[in-house]
C-alpha cells in the first residue's frame, strides 16, 4: 500500500538482469496459517556485461525471513539487507548457491496473489508478480530456470499434491503427512510457477500426441463437481489435436493438469503443465450452464493450453511485451473456436467484445499502446488493448501474409526463440524474415494508442466506367501521444451491383477478386477501379480486416441493401448495426425534443428479410436481431445522454416488435425443440434465435396477459439454463409479480450452487427498474455474497457498474458514490479486483457537466485516501488526469 506517488516503470529503462538463476529447488511445508518455503537457487552473475560486481536485489513482499545461507554458510547480518519489498546481497560472488527460508500465511492472503487458500485448497497465482509473495527471487520474466519442487502436507487434508512438470517421486512421511516431488525440465520464469494441494476429485483421460507419445490429461475439482468437467475435457483434447494440425505444435510433457478453484482474480492461468482455472470456465452441464458458458469454456481452456508454446516455451522479455503472448494466444483461441463453431458468428461476437471494451479504452484516459511505454502496477495492464486489440494486430499480419505465410513466420519464430524471453519486435521480425517483406511501418500498431478513423468517399464515373475511392485515416490524440503517424491498415473492400452480386475488382496488375485488400499506409490515398458497371453499394472493412472505425456517407437505402445482399457476413451484420445506431441517435434527439422517435421503414423491411432468409445460420440471424448496446451508441455522441439513448433503444425495439410480431411469434413456435440439450453450435444457434424472438415478444408482456403467460411459461418449462436465463433476463426488467416469483424460484433451485447464484446476482444488477441500486446494496447482505470472492464482486457490483448505464449513471450521482465506496473497501482486500472495476468512473469527460462534477469528486475522494494500493492509485490518477 502507498500514500506517496508510486514509482513509474518505463520500457526505455529496461536492462538485462545482472544475475541469472539457472536452477531452483523449492520445498514447501504446507499449512493454512503458516507455510514455510525453502528455496535453493543456483545463480551466476554476468560481471562482464554489468562491468563489475553489483549487488543482488531479490524481490519479496510480506515475507517472514527465517534463514539465509550462501554456499552452505549462514550469511552474517552485514552481508545483506532487508526492506519492505526486497532482499539485497551486497557483494555476492560470481557463481554461488543461495538458500533462503521464508514463512507466509496463505489463509490471510485476500489478494489471491502468491500462495493462498480457496475452499481449503492451496493454490497459487504468480502472474504477474505473485512469486515474490512466496519467496525472495528475481521475479521478472526474463529470468528463466528449471525447477524441482517438493510439497509436504497432511495427507488427510491434502491427498493431492501438484506442481509444474512431471511427478518424479512421492511417498509417506511420519505423522500422517506425505510428499510429492515435481520436476520441470523446461526453463521458465517465476510467473509460471504453480502448486495446488488439497482434497480434490479428478477426471482423467489418456491421449496420444501425433508422434505417438501418451499424455495424461487430468482435471481436478472439488468433490461432487467432477460430473461437470466432461465438456472441458473434450475441449482440452480438441485443443491438443488442433494445435498439432493447424500449427504443428505438440505437447511436451507426460502430464497436463488443470485445477478449478472457486476464488481467482482472473479467468485462468497457463502455468507450465498445471493450469489453474476459475471454476466458472471448467464446470458445465445443461442444468447449470448456458450456451455462452459452454462457449466461454471452449475459449478459455483452449487459450490456456495454447499458451504452452506461445507464452511458456517462448515468453516475454519484460511486461511491456505482454501482448507478445496474450494477443497471439487470443488470436489462436479465436481461430480454434471459429473452426469448432461458425466462423462468421464468432467474428461478429469478437468484434462486439472489442468495441464494448477496447474501443472505449482507446478513447479514454487509460488509452495505451499494445506495447505500453510505462506503468505503475503491471496488474492494471491486463486490458482489452493488450488482449483483444493485440489479437487484431496478429490477425492483420495473418491477413497480409495469408495462412501459408503466417505459418512460415510462426515456424521461424519457434525455431529462433524456443526457450527464450523475447519481444514483440522479435515476433514481427520472424514474420518479416520468413516472408521476405518489410513490416517496419506495420510495427506502429504496437507503439501507437487510439482507434484509427478511416473516412471513405466513393464516386462512380459513368462515362469512363470507373469507380474512385478516396480514403483518409486519422487517429485522435491519446494521453502522452498528441501526434499520430499513419498506420499500415489492410482495408478489405468489395463493390456490389444492382442485383447484390460482387463486382470483381483489380488493383494494378493483380488478379481480379470479389474482395480486395487496400494497403492504406498514408494519411490520404486514392484508388481507381476501371471497367465496372455502376455499383449499388460499397462493402467496407470486410471481415473486420482492421480494428478501425469506418466513416462513410451511406443512406438508409444503401445500408438496407447491404443488410439484404452483402456476401460478407460481417458487413451484412455491420450494415444493420450502423443503420440501427443511426436510428437510435436520431431517436435520442427526438426524445430530448419531446418528440416521438420515428423508424425508417427500410430498416424494418431489411430486418424482415434477414429474419425470413432460410439460407442464413440461425446464430447469425440472432446476432443480426440484437440491437447495438446503449454503451456502443453512447460512444457515437459528443455528450452522452443516458436517458435519451435508453428511450431511443426501447422505442426502436418496440417498433420492430410491432412490425414483425407475427414473424417473431411464428419463429418462436417453429424453433421449439423437444430434443435433449446439446451445446453444439447448431443447437445453440437455434436457442439463440428462439430467445431473440421471445425478447421482442416480451415488449408486450406488461400490457398483454397472453405474452406475459408466454414469458413465464418459457421460464417454467425450460429444461436448460440457457432458456431459463433468457426468460429471467426479460422478467427482471418488468414491474410484475411474476418477476419476483421467478427470482425466488431460481434462488430456491440453485441457492447451493455458487456459480449459478452469480448469474442470479448479475441479472438483478442489470435491471432497468428504478430501485436497482437499492436492490444491489441489499443483495450484498445475501449469504451467498462476499466481497472477498472475486466472482461474486464481478457478478453483482461489476455488472451494475459496467453493464447498467441507465442506473449507474443516475443523475443524482448515487451510482458513482456507491462505486467509490466499494472501490475503497475492495482496495483493502484485493487491489487487483478494485482497480479492474474502476474504469467506468474515469470516463467522466463524456458526460454532461453535472455528471462530470460528481464523477470527478468521487475520483478525488478515492485519491485522498492514505495508503492506497498502486493498482487503484494508477487507474484513479490517470482517470482524473
Amino acid at each position: 500500500m502507498t500514500s506517496q506517488q508510486p514509482q513509474v516503470i518505463r520500457r526505455e529503462d529496461y536492462r538485462p538482469p545482472d544475475y541469472r538463476i539457472e536452477h531452483v529447488d523449492l520445498a514447501f511445508e504446507l499449512g493454512a496459517e503458516e507455510t514455510t518455503v525453502r528455496s535453493r537457487l543456483t545463480l551466476r552473475s554476468d560481471h562482464e556485461r554489468s562491468q563489475g560486481i553489483r549487488p543482488l536485489v531479490l524481490h519479496g513482499e510480506e515475507l517472514d525471513l527465517r534463514a539465509i545461507s550462501l554456499d552452505g554458510e549462514p550469511l552474517p547480518d552485514g552481508a545483506y539487507s532487508l526492506d519492505a519489498d526486497s532482499l539485497t546481497l551486497h557483494e555476492p560472488p560470481e557463481a554461488f548457491t543461495l538458500e533462503i527460508e521464508t514463512a507466509i500465511n496463505p489463509k490471510a492472503n485476500t489478494q489471491l496473489s502468491g500462495l493462498y487458500v480457496s475452499n481449503d485448497v492451496f493454490c497459487t497465482q504468480c502472474e504477474a508478480e505473485g512469486f515474490r509473495r512466496i519467496t525472495y527471487f528475481l521475479d521478472r520474466p526474463d529470468v528463466m530456470a528449471t525447477y524441482r519442487t517438493t510439497l509436504r502436507a497432511e495427507r488427510a487434508a491434502c491427498p493431492v499434491l501438484l506442481s509444474n512438470g512431471n511427478l518424479v517421486e512421492e511417498g509417506d512421511l511420519e505423522g500422517g503427512r506425505h510428499y510429492a516431488v515435481w520436476e520441470d525440465p523446461f526453463r521458465k520464469p517465476s510467473y509460471l510457477f504453480a502448486l495446488v494441494a488439497g482434497d480434490l476429485a479428478c477426471n482423467e483421460r489418456v491421449v496420444e500426441t501425433r508422434s505417438g507419445r501418451p499424455v495424461r490429461l487430468r482435471i481436478f475439482v472439488e468433490h461432487g463437481k467432477e460430473g461437470r468437467t466432461g465438456y472441458a475435457m473434450d475441449v482440452l483434447e480438441r485443443s491438443l489435436r488442433w494445435d498439432e494440425e493447424r500449427f504443428g505444435l505438440e505437447y511436451d510433457l507426460d502430464l497436463f493438469n488443470v485445477v478449478a478453484v472457486s476464488d481467482f482474480n482472473m479467468g485462468a492461468m497457463e502455468n507450465k503443465s498445471l493450469n489453474v482455472f476459475n471454476d466458472k470456465y471448467i464446470l458445465a452441464d445443461p442444468e447449470t450452464a448456458t450456451d455462452a458458458d459452454y462457449a466461454g469454456i471452449e475459449t478459455v481452456v483452449a487459450h490456456e493450453y495454447f499458451h504452452n508454446w506461445t507464452g511458456n516455451r517462448i515468453t516475454c522479455r519484460d511486461w511491456f511485451q505482454l501482448s507478445l503472448k496474450e494477443g497471439l494466444t487470443v488470436f489462436r483461441d479465436q481461430e480454434f473456436s471459429s473452426d469448432m463453431r461458425s466462423r462468421p458468428v464468432k467474428r461478429i461476437q469478437d468484434v462486439r467484445r472489442l468495441r464494448a471494451a477496447q474501443f472505449p479504452e482507446d478513447a479514454g484516459p487509460l488509452a495505451h499502446p499494445v506495447r505500453p511505454d510505462s506503468y505503475i502496477e503491471i496488474n492494471n495492464f491486463y486490458t482489452a488493448t493488450i488482449y483483444e486489440k493485440g489479437a487484431e494486430v496478429i490477425r492483420m499480419l495473418h491477413g497480409l501474409l495469408g495462412e501459408a505465410g503466417f505459418q512460415k513466420g510462426m515456424k521461424l519464430y519457434v525455431e529462433r526463440h524456443d526457450g527464450q524471453a523475447v519481444t514483440c519486435d522479435d515476433f514481427v521480425a520472424a514474420m518479416a524474415d520468413a516472408n521476405g517483406v518489410d513490416l517496419e511501418r506495420f510495427k506502429r500498431w504496437y507503439g501507437q494508442a487510439g482507434t484509427p478513423e478511416v473516412q471513405v468517399n466513393g464516386c462512380y464515373d459513368a462515362q469512363r466506367g470507373s469507380y474512385d475511392l478516396t480514403v483518409t485515416q486519422t487517429t485522435r490524440p491519446t494521453p502522452g501521444q498528441e501526434t499520430k503517424e499513419p498506420l499500415h491498415i489492410p482495408l478489405a473492400i468489395g463493390l456490389l451491383d444492382g442485383q447484390g452480386r460482387d463486382i470483381p475488382l483489380t488493383l494494378g496488375e493483380g488478379p481480379a477478386s470479389d474482395t480486395l485488400v487496400l494497403p492504406l499506409c498514408e494519411e490520404r490515398q486514392s484508388f481507381r477501379f476501371e471497367g465496372l458497371p455502376k455499383p449499388a453499394a460499397v462493402s467496407l472493412n470486410r471481415g473486420f480486416s482492421a480494428p478501425i472505425t469506418v466513416r462513410a456517407e451511406q443512406s438508409g437505402t444503401e445500408r438496407a441493401f447491404l443488410m439484404a445482399h452483402d456476401s460478407d457476413p460481417f458487413v451484412r451484420w455491420e450494415a444493420g448495426q450502423d443503420f440501427a445506431t443511426a436510428l437510435m441517435l436520431e431517436g435520442s434527439e427526438a426524445w430530448r425534443a419531446g418528440e416521438e422517435p420515428s423508424v425508417d421503414p427500410a430498416f424494418i423491411e431489411a430486418t424482415r428479410a434477414i429474419l425470413t432468409d432460410s439460407r442464413l445460420e440461425q446464430a447469425f440471424i440472432a446476432e443480426a436481431l440484437a440491437l447495438p448496446s446503449e454503451d456502443y451508441v453512447a460512444e457515437r455522441m459528443e455528450v452522452v445522454n443516458v436517458e435519451a439513448i435508453h428511450a431511443a433503444r426501447g422505442a426502436l425495439k418496440r417498433a420492430l416488435a410491432e412490425a414483425l410480431r407475427a414473424d417473431f411469434a411464428q419463429l418462436y413456435e417453429r424453433l421449439h425443440d423437444s430434443a435433449p440439450y446439446s451445446p453444439d453450435a447448431e443447437a445453440a444457434g437455434r436457442r439463440a434465435l428462439r430467445n431473440a424472438a421471445l425478447s421482442y415478444l416480451s415488449v408486450f408482456a406488461e400490457a398483454e396477459p397472453q405474452e406475459r403467460v408466454r414469458l413465464i411459461e418459457h421460464y417454467r418449462q425450460a429444461d436448460n439454463m440457457t432458456d431459463r436465463m433468457a426468460a429471467l433476463r426479460l422478467l427482471v426488467d418488468l414491474d410484475l409479480p411474476e418477476r419476483q416469483e421467478a427470482l425466488d424460484d431460481f434462488e430456491n433451485r440453485f441457492g447451493d450452487d455458487a456459480l449459478v447464484m452469480d448469474k442470479w446476482f448479475a441479472l438483478q444488477a442489470v435491471s432497468d427498474l428504478p430501485d436497482t441500486l437499492e436492490r444491489v446494496k441489499a443483495l450484498m447482505q445475501h449469504p451467498a455474497f462476499s466481497l472477498e470472492r472475486p466472482n461474486k464482486v464481478r457478478a453483482l457490483i461489476g455488472s451494475f457498474i459496467a453493464a447498467n448505464p441507465l442506473r449507474y449513471h443516475a443523475a443524482d450521482g448515487s451510482g458513482y458514490a456507491f462505486h467509490a465506496a466499494l472501490t475503497l473497501k475492495l482496495d483493502a482486500l484485493n487491489p487487483q479486483v478494485a482497480a479492474r472495476l474502476l474504469a467506468p468512473l474515469g470516463r467522466w469527460r463524456r458526460f454532461d457537466a453535472g455528471r462530470q462534477e460528481k464523477m470527478k469528486a468521487e475520483l478525488q475522494r478515492i485519491l485522498a485516501v492514505p495508503k492506497l494500493s498502486r493498482d487503484v492509485y494508477e487507474i484513479a490518477s490517470k482517470a482524473l488526469g
